[in-house]
């Protein structure tokens, strides 16, 4: 397995491609915005809408925009594709601080940066705290100390080094799933975890893999599609601001590698289960297939400019306006059918966020 390492500036955080803001615009209505899991709007995981967009090239049936429900996604797909998914675990990645100013003050545990520091954002209610300097000392439930080293390149996020090691058991103490201003009410952290969580270390979950339940993968496994995982740790970053993901540790394990080598060789569709995984298998080096084992830490950025060289579908959620990951969908499916496929779930109402509905693009 080769490891790959691949932040390119001295923090070891920097995306390489800072990409500009995405061709994609719209206005997304605050109705639309998912604001609890699906399973207290009286749904089951897998009760979410499936809105499907198919290019053309797809060769399997014209092209366009169709609506589904979710639990149809084994027949959306053929025997011989291949379904990628991410094994990664949410961690209950937000610590609380003592209110000192009548607002509720919050670390977020991004992820662990390529020198060993901690990438942590600091809150104040709903919104970045902006203050801090180097050096700064805050003492965290547990006796515990985290000491601000510098800020990272994206201003938001600071490098910061703590009095314990063993930060996932230390979260798993005294952390919280993290929480948007869009989700009313606190859920637990079972309702942010995904059926491959299986290596906890997402500060944020990933979402696309959330309707999944064993029943609906038993039915692609009875229909001949192959599900194999990667791991890729997402952190915390701002992405509808255009911050492009920043250095994420990934793992795209040997036995992936050759069956995604396989199918590219023999035609088959690569379908990647969130943006994560089309991170982490682009990320991966070129071997005696299409792909080779790889782990490491990745800043790949992926845009249109840069394009895919394995994935040829991406099952994902709805994301916000001017998000730098609908630059990876325009890479993906095609400027034109993310369009499409962006104004009909706007006009027929699909939700938006990581308990929303979602997009399989073709």
């Amino acid at each position: 397995m080769t490891s790959v390492a691949e932040a390119k500036t001295a923090d070891g955080g920097a995306p390489v491609d800072r990409a500009g803001p995405p061709s994609i615009d719209f206005s997304l209505p605050a109705a639309l915005e998912a604001h609890e899991p699906p399973e207290a709007r009286g749904l089951t995981r897998d009760g979410v809408r499936l809105l499907v967009g198919r290019s053309p090239r797809d060769g399997q049936g014209a092209g366009g925009v169709s609506h589904h429900a979710f639990r149809e996604l084994p027949d959306l797909l053929s025997p011989g594709d291949v379904l990628v998914v991410n094994r990664s675990g949410t961690l209950p990645a937000a610590v609380d601080l003592p209110d000192d100013r009548g607002t509720q003050r919050a670390v977020h545990f991004s992820t662990l940066a390529p020198d060993g520091s901690w990438l942590v954002e600091l809150r104040r209610g709903a919104d970045p705290d902006p203050g801090g300097q180097p050096g700064d000392r805050l003492a965290l439930p547990g006796g515990i100390d985290l000491v601000l080293r510098d800020r990272h390149v994206s201003r938001r996020l600071w490098h910061a080094v703590l009095t314990v090691t063993d930060i996932p058991r230390y979260l798993a103490a005294y952390g919280r799933p993290i929480r948007y201003g869009y989700v009313a009410e606190q859920w637990p952290l079972e309702d942010y975890q995904t059926t491959f969580a299986t290596i906890p270390g997402s500060a944020e979950m990933p979402s696309a893999g959330r309707p999944f339940t064993p029943e609906i993968v038993t039915r692609l496994v009875a229909r001949g599609v192959l599900v194999v995982p990667v791991t890729l740790h997402t952190g915390v970053a701002s992405a509808e601001a255009h911050e492009p993901p920043y250095a994420e540790w990934f793992d795209v394990p040997d036995v992936t590698a050759r069956v995604v080598s396989d199918a590219t060789h023999r035609g088959a569709r690569v379908v990647a289960v969130g943006t994560t995984v089309v991170r982490a298998l682009e990320s991966a080096p070129p071997g005696s297939g299409t792909i080779a084992a790889a782990h490491g830490w990745t800043d790949v950025v992926v845009t249109p400019a840069r394009g895919v060289r394995v994935v040829s579908g991406l099952l994902t959620g709805f994301h916000e306006p001017r998000a730098s990951h609908l630059q990876m969908l325009e890479a993906i499916a095609g400027t034109e059918l993310v369009r499409a496929c962006y104004a009909a779930a706007l006009d027929g109402g699909y939700l938006w966020h990581e308990f929303g509905d979602v997009n399989l693009l073709i």
